[in-house]
Parts: C-alpha cells; structure tokens; sequence
C-alpha cells in the first residue's frame, strides 16, 4: 500500500515549519525578553524594539508564502492572525515608549504580552497532531443487545432466586454472560 494522498505535501509543510521556527524562535525569545522585565523598558529599548517588529513582520510574509495542508489551513491562519497582532503590538509599545516613554508603555505591557503569548499558542495548535475523526454516530446495537441480555439475565436470575426456581436462576445467570460476550468494546 503506497502512501496516502497528501503526505509528501504534509511532509514539505512540516519542513517548511521547521525552517520558519527556527527563524522566528530568536525573534520572540528577544521580545519576551524585553517583555517579562518591565524595567528594561525605557527610552533606549525603542530600536530593539523596532528590529523585533521588522522580523515579526518579515516572518509573516514569509508565513503568507507557505501553503498549509488541507487540515492545517485554519491553523495556519490563526498562526498569521497572531503574528500579524504581535507585531502590531510590539509597534504600539515602541511608539509608546518613543513618544510618552515609561509610563505610556507600562499601560500596553500586558497587551503586548497577551500577543507574544497568542503566538506561541498558535504554534502548539499548528505543531500539535489534528484531532481524530469524531467516533461513528451509528447506534451501538451490540451494546444495546448486550446491555438488554444483561438486565434480562439479572431479572430472571432475581425472580428464580425468589421464586426458588433453579432453572429460571440458571437461565438468568446464562442470559448475563451471554450480555457479557455480545459486546466488547
């Protein structure tokens, strides 16, 4: 059985993603740098900040190039969506700084986290494996059989131990197994 259709084009995404990956990681380890220590964020973090935002912007044209996988489109979208909000953000906090400085920026800081955080959350939903196909809607009739075997064998096995019938008892414990072998799942 040769491979299924679409796995060399799946394959040449994943290798695609990896390249873009390890171009981007430098990029946001150098944003959320500068974002977890709110003291380095002054006046002097401006150009820093603006390289950042141009290798944000950089790596979404270069995400806009790459052509997902029938499964990984929605993904890949919210992956460009985050991308694009981060590196708006990571604008807005260096116009803030250059403009108001400290205090200005402080106000957007949680934002800009928030962004920096959608774009790693979006690569976990595009690195992670597509969610399996939901379970069949068929009705279960082997398990309704089994589960009717069963209470059918629990009611004449309850009726021949009241009623001191061994038979009907026998036959209840009969029809209990039979519950048991008509369904495993």
């Amino acid at each position: 059985m040769g491979p299924s259709p679409g796995t060399g084009a799946a394959q040449q995404y994943a290798g695609t993603m990896a390249g873009f990956w390890s171009g981007l990681a430098s990029t946001l380890h150098g944003l959320e740098a500068l974002a977890a220590d709110s003291h380095r964020l002054d006046e002097s973090a401006v150009d820093a900040l603006r390289l950042l935002q141009y290798r944000l912007h950089w790596s979404s044209e270069a995400l806009a190039g790459v052509e997902p996988p029938v499964g990984a489109r929605e993904r890949h979208e919210e992956l460009a969506d985050a991308l694009a909000e981060a590196r708006d953000a990571t604008g807005d906090m260096a116009e803030a700084l250059d403009l108001r400085g400290c205090g200005g920026a402080h106000e957007l800081l949680f934002e800009w986290r928030g962004s920096l955080f959608r774009v790693r959350l979006a690569r976990i939903r595009l690195t992670s494996r597509p969610a399996t196909a939901p379970p069949s809607l068929k009705f279960p009739r082997a398990a309704a059989a089994a589960t009717a075997l069963t209470f059918l064998g629990v009611g004449a096995f309850v009726a021949g131990a009241v009623l001191i019938l061994w038979p009907l008892w026998a036959a209840g414990l009969a029809l209990v197994g039979c519950g048991y072998l008509a369904y495993r799942p």
